[in-house]
C-alpha cells in the first residue's frame, strides 16, 4: 500500500526524542490527517538538555504543510510518563469520538492507518471492542484465516479506540478492590504465575509505584471483558529501544524494530472470541513462565510441596 489517506483523527504523544517523533511524523504527513493532535510533556527538572529536545521535538509540527487542523497541548513542566500521556489522551478524546494514539517511537506503515480507520469504523457500537492495535508480537503465526484475531491483551504500541472506552479509564484503577483482584484474573488465566504477574502490576499501579499509564487501560480491559482487535501481520515498528528511553532501554530486546508487513485486503472473523492460545505466548514470552514453570517442577521443589501437602492435611 503505497498511499493512502487517514480519515480518523490522529494523536502523537511527544516528548523529548526529535529524530524518532520525526519518522513517526513523516508517516503521518504521508497519509494526511485532516485532524491532527499534539501532547507534549514538559522539560524535567535537573535535566539540562531538556528544553532544548522538547523545544526540537515541537517544532516538527511546524512542517504540517497539507490542509489539517492542528491542536496542541505543550506543558510548561513535567508531567511524568503516567500522568502525561494519560491527561494527553483524555484530552484527545474530549474531542473526538474516536481516533488513532502514536507515541514518539512507535512508527507505523500505511497499512496501520487504513487497518484502524476500517475496524474503528466496524466496531464504532461494539462495546466489546476496547482497542485497536497495530501492533503484532507472534514471531510470524497467525491465528485463524482472516486478516486480524482477537485478544485479551491491549498492546498501545500504535492503537486506536473510542471515547467510549476511555470513559471508563482511571489511572488510579480506583473501581477495583484489592483483594477482588486475584478471584477475578483466575477466572481469566490458568497459569498461576501470570495471576500472580497481574496481580502484582495491579498493586504497583494502584500504589503509584510506577510511572506508567497504559498497565491501566489493559487491567481494565481485563476486568471489563474487553477485546483488543489484533492485526495477524505486524503493523508498527518500535524505534525507542535505547539509553534515553523510559521504560524499553535494552537494542537487544526482541521487542525492538520488528519487521512490519502491508495490510491490503482486509478479511474479517467468522467468530468473535478471544484467541487464548495467541496471548498465553505473547505473555509466556514477555514473562519468561516456561523458566518460571522449570524452576518450580525441579524435583526438589515438588517434594518440599507435598511434604507442606502432607502436614498440612495431617492437622485436619
Amino acid at each position: 500500500m503505497s498511499s493512502y489517506k487517514v480519515q480518523s483523527a490522529v494523536l502523537m504523544l511527544i516528548f523529548k526524542r526529535p529524530d524518532t517523533t520525526q519518522q513517526v511524523f513523516d508517516q503521518v504527513k504521508a497519509v494526511r490527517p485532516d485532524r491532527l493532535y499534539v501532547a507534549a510533556d514538559g522539560p524535567r527538572e535537573g535535566h539540562p538538555t531538556d528544553a532544548a529536545l522538547c523545544a526540537q521535538t515541537r517544532d516538527i509540527i511546524k512542517q504540517v504543510d497539507w490542509p489539517c487542523t492542528v491542536r496542541t497541548l505543550f506543558r510548561d513542566q513535567n508531567l511524568g510518563s503516567m500522568q502525561a500521556p494519560a491527561s494527553g489522551i483524555t484530552w484527545f478524546f474530549e474531542q473526538e469520538e474516536e481516533g488513532i494514539i502514536l507515541e514518539d517511537d512507535c512508527l507505523p506503515n500505511t497499512s496501520f492507518f487504513y487497518f484502524c480507520d476500517a475496524m474503528l469504523e466496524k466496531y464504532r457500537h461494539d462495546t466489546r471492542m476496547f482497542v485497536v492495535t497495530g501492533t503484532n508480537s507472534q514471531d510470524g503465526q497467525t491465528w485463524g484465516p482472516a486478516s486480524y484475531y482477537f485478544s485479551r491483551h491491549s498492546s498501545i504500541w500504535g492503537w486506536a479506540s473510542w471515547r467510549r472506552v476511555w470513559q471508563q479509564y482511571d489511572v488510579d484503577l480506583r473501581a477495583y478492590k484489592q483483594e477482588d483482584v486475584k478471584p477475578q484474573l483466575q477466572k481469566i488465566f490458568n497459569d498461576p504465575f501470570l495471576v500472580d504477574i497481574w496481580v502484582n502490576i495491579f498493586e504497583t499501579v494502584q500504589q503509584h509505584r510506577v510511572q506508567a499509564w497504559d498497565h491501566q487501560l489493559q487491567l481494565i480491559t481485563l476486568f471489563e471483558n474487553g477485546l483488543c482487535i489484533t492485526p495477524n501481520v505486524n503493523l508498527i515498528s518500535n524505534i525507542g529501544f535505547r539509553e534515553d528511553a523510559t521504560h524499553t532501554f535494552s537494542k537487544d530486546s526482541h521487542n525492538a524494530n520488528r519487521p512490519t508487513q502491508q495490510l491490503t485486503n482486509i478479511i474479517h472473523p467468522t467468530y468473535i472470541m478471544p484467541e487464548t492460545d495467541a496471548d498465553y505466548y505473547f505473555m509466556n514470552r514477555e514473562f519468561d513462565l516456561a523458566s518460571k514453570w522449570r524452576r518450580y517442577n525441579k524435583p526438589k521443589r515438588r517434594f518440599k510441596r507435598w511434604v507442606r501437602s502432607w502436614l498440612s492435611g495431617a492437622g485436619q
